[in-house]
């Protein structure tokens, strides 16, 4: 089957339904997680508060955890020859507790805390930034197009890449840190670079709108494809290749936002290739756009 026959065999208003339900379902699972967390997303240490602890291998993953059995444990990762442990939100009279242990275990441990008002204030800080990007996004398209129709188009789709791969990070574990909301804001603006494209090119240039979608979709679908290469390359580096290589140190940060971004790159290639593209065919099969007439600003 060609490009062309998936894009023009079915009427937009049915091809849209499969966008939808995934929208739906992605929703649901944030939805979910809200009701059993207090929080669409898993909140990482930089949002709850809490204490990580360095320290070096000198035991298993195991031994280690029941080290720390009466702690609020939360994670421990192996970075090259040294562990990284994650508590969660403790009083000061445990803390201290912790603090005398692991310095009496271990040499050379490192230890830091996060408040919980800390941690508050950059919750608020990413969820004021987070909206306010949304914002400004909406006026620039606006300002391009001049057309409250297609504009709600675009910032539909990027709304919808943001939200799939929220539900993703929540499915698969990935929790909000200071890093990851840096990636969903970078795919607020790679979402619409290829709406921006795609309906640049429907609307600016003259022609069948199926086959402006198939030229335009050769050109981001490069775009798109050549990111998803050098985020996962990325990924391999900073998550892999310290598993066989031992000159390499695992960069969970990096990871994350890796794997966030990943997410979104696939979403964006559904949202904007077929989301898109087909309120664009429903919009330019409009009376008044067949006959040559711009709507009504």
């Amino acid at each position: 089957m060609e490009l062309k026959d998936i894009i023009s065999k079915y009427p937009p208003k049915r091809i849209i339904l499969i966008p939808l339900a995934i929208l739906a379902f992605a929703l649901v699972i944030l939805g979910s997680n809200y009701l059993s967390t207090g929080s669409p997303v898993n909140l990482g240490m930089e949002f709850t508060g809490g204490t990580l602890v360095t320290v070096p291998v000198t035991m298993s993953e195991e031994q280690l955890k029941d080290e720390f059995t009466g702690y609020p444990l939360l994670e421990v990762r192996k970075i090259g020859n040294r562990y990284m442990i994650q508590f969660g939100p403790m009083s000061e009279s445990v803390y201290v507790k912790l603090s005398q242990q692991v310095n009496s275990q271990f040499e050379n441990a490192e230890m830091r805390y996060i408040g919980p008002v800390y941690s508050q204030a950059l919750l608020q800080e990413a969820m004021r930034y987070l909206p306010l990007s949304f914002l400004l996004m909406a006026i620039v398209v606006f300002v391009v197009f001049r057309e409250p129709i297609v504009s709600f188009f675009v910032v539909f789709c990027a709304l919808a890449d943001i939200v799939i791969a929220a539900a993703a990070m929540t499915a698969t574990g990935v929790s909000l840190s200071l890093g990851t909301v840096a990636a969903l804001l970078m795919l607020i603006g790679y979402s619409v670079d290829t709406d921006i494209l795609l309906t640049m090119r429907v609307l600016k240039r003259k022609g069948n709108t199926d086959d402006k979608i198939i030229g335009a979709f050769g050109t981001g679908f490069t775009m798109t494809t050549t990111t998803i290469g050098a985020a996962f390359a990325l990924f391999v580096v900073s998550d892999l290749l310290w598993q066989i290589l031992p000159n390499f140190y695992r960069m969970p940060v990096i990871a994350d936002i890796c794997v966030v971004l990943l997410f979104g790159l696939f979403a964006d290639i559904f949202n904007t290739w077929i989301t898109n593209a087909q309120l664009l065919r429903w919009y330019m099969a409009r009376p008044a756009m067949k006959a040559g007439r711009r709507p009504k600003k």
